[in-house]
């Protein structure tokens, strides 16, 4: 889907949230690390949201799971910004998260967002299968 927002063109698109960043605990999550599995079934980062609002912390905070052993981002470190060495605080969670997020259309490396990414809403209708894969094309990037 398309929306226009002031002289960017946003496509909304699905996405799982794998880690977040949070204020102190769980229940608190400030951005969310957002990724979508490569045809081999592997978990990879796609991007990350701007800061929650405090509506939308709680909608996602009463769904977050931490995670347990063999997550696929285990030892990933993920940077502040595109290009940035500065590296986010993140807490992993499981990937089972589906959310919908508004983005606007610069993306790279076949589907990695260039730029924070806005919540949109939890898509508990639907399942991690869901969700478009990564990779290079046009349906994989834009979901």
């Amino acid at each position: 889907m398309e929306r226009a927002s002031g002289s960017r063109r946003r496509d909304t698109r699905e996405a799982i949230i794998g880690a977040v960043t949070v204020t102190g605990i769980l229940a608190r999550p400030q951005l969310l690390i957002l990724g979508r599995h490569d045809p081999a079934g592997r978990l990879c980062a796609v991007g990350r949201t701007v800061a929650l609002g405090p509506v939308q912390v709680r909608q996602v905070a009463e769904h977050l799971t931490p995670t347990d052993t063999g997550h696929p981002w285990t030892g990933v470190r993920f940077a502040s910004a595109w290009g940035s060495r500065d590296v986010l605080d993140a807490v992993l969670v499981r990937p089972e998260l589906v959310v919908e997020i508004s983005a606007d259309r610069a993306i790279d490396h076949g589907g990695v967002h260039r730029h924070p990414v806005r919540f949109e809403r939890l898509r508990l209708d639907g399942t991690v299968e869901d969700v478009p894969g990564f990779g290079p094309g046009p349906a994989a990037a834009a979901g």
